[in-house]
């Protein structure tokens, strides 16, 4: 299967567009947001789990990053409530579960090789860092190479300049309401800009958006 595979392409997935399909295990539904490949794929989704659901042993031969957005996910390494973001390096594996049910953003197959790190981040604990932009605070996650991974909360009225992305951007919004010249991305949307793209984004309610840059150049 292929979905929004070509990385060089600028792709929307819509909030009021989700459409969710079953997984192979039963109580696991997934909304696909950009995939190359059958069940074992490079692939960007929103896994949603019913309350009792779980998923069969599996390994992750490219990695696995995941942010939690509801709920709590569960594996025999720990419980991740809701907020956590969790990279899990190549070769790496597990059989996760939810007893309250939960949603995920997560990327699959989407390491560089030599990023073996584990990580695990508690977003409503962790220190938040005041951008230059007034209105804007930043929460890193991760950064390797020219990938960095982010947490981006922005106030009412946040303004950021227009600016170039060489290595290109991918945006989910969790909270609020995102624009740009392009368009209005509400909660639950994801957008890739591909590289050498520039845009001068801008929020009038707030929002809070996970960002990856430079990982597609």
């Amino acid at each position: 299967m292929q979905l929004h595979a070509d990385l060089r392409q600028r792709a929307v997935m819509y909030a009021e567009d989700a459409v969710w399909v079953p997984s192979p295990l039963p109580g696991v539904t997934r909304r696909m947001l950009d995939r190359d490949g059958g069940e074992v794929a490079r692939a960007t989704s929103v896994v949603r789990y019913a309350p009792g659901s779980r998923f069969s042993r599996h390994e992750h031969g490219g990695g696995e990053e995941f942010l939690v957005l509801e709920g709590t996910f569960s594996d025999e390494m720990g419980d991740y409530p809701v907020g956590t973001y969790v990279r899990n390096p190549p070769g790496s594996g597990h059989a996760p579960w939810s007893v309250e049910g939960c949603a995920i953003l997560g990327k699959l197959r989407q390491f560089d090789p030599r990023d073996t790190a584990r990580v695990v981040i508690d977003s409503r604990a962790a220190a938040w860092l005041p951008l230059p932009v007034p209105g804007l605070t930043l929460l890193p996650l991760h950064e390797f190479g020219s990938e960095q991974v982010a947490l981006l909360r922005w106030q009412p009225g946040t303004r950021y300049p227009l600016h170039d992305h060489p290595g290109g951007e991918e945006i989910y919004v969790i909270e609020g309401t995102l624009l740009d010249e392009e368009g209005r991305y509400a909660a639950g949307t994801w957008l890739r800009n591909p590289p050498g793209s520039r845009h001068a984004p801008y929020s009038e309610e707030g929002c809070l958006l996970y960002v990856k840059s430079g990982h597609l150049g």
